[in-house]
């Protein structure tokens, strides 16, 4: 009789835990976090060709394409999905192309942020720092 309440409550743990669990939402692949966004960002050639990816005005490279894929989920949740590190770099690269890319920052905001939403926040949160 023991060993079945103790099989039962082993049970409603797990169930419990899980439904906890199934609440979090999945983590973005961190496949890509070792990335030298540094040297992206001081490299206009590299940079121009991640912006054009991202525009849509030519080819990805599998890192483009990811990023790509996860941006419009990314701005919707505030990177929710993202690890610390992932949020650091996103911040730094927002940063960066809104104090040295504004025009390119404009047109990746009319492309993934036409409406202003996401636009409002973030330039918010930039500007100050």
């Amino acid at each position: 009789m023991a060993y079945g309440r103790l099989c039962l409550a082993a049970l409603l743990v797990f169930l419990v835990v899980g439904a906890v669990l199934s609440d979090t939402p999945p983590k973005y692949t961190n496949k890509y976090d070792n990335v030298d966004v540094d040297r992206i960002l001081n490299n206009a050639r590299i940079l121009n060709n991640y912006i054009k990816c991202l525009m849509e005005e030519g080819p990805c490279t599998a890192e483009g394409r990811e990023l790509k894929r996860t941006l419009p989920d990314a701005l919707k949740t505030g990177c929710e999905k993202c690890s610390e590190k992932q949020r650091n770099t996103a911040e730094r690269v927002i940063k960066h192309l809104m104090d040295n890319r504004a025009r390119d920052w404009d047109r990746l905001l009319k492309k993934y942020d036409p409406s202003g939403e996401y636009r409002k926040k973030y330039e918010k949160t930039f500007k100050s720092n």
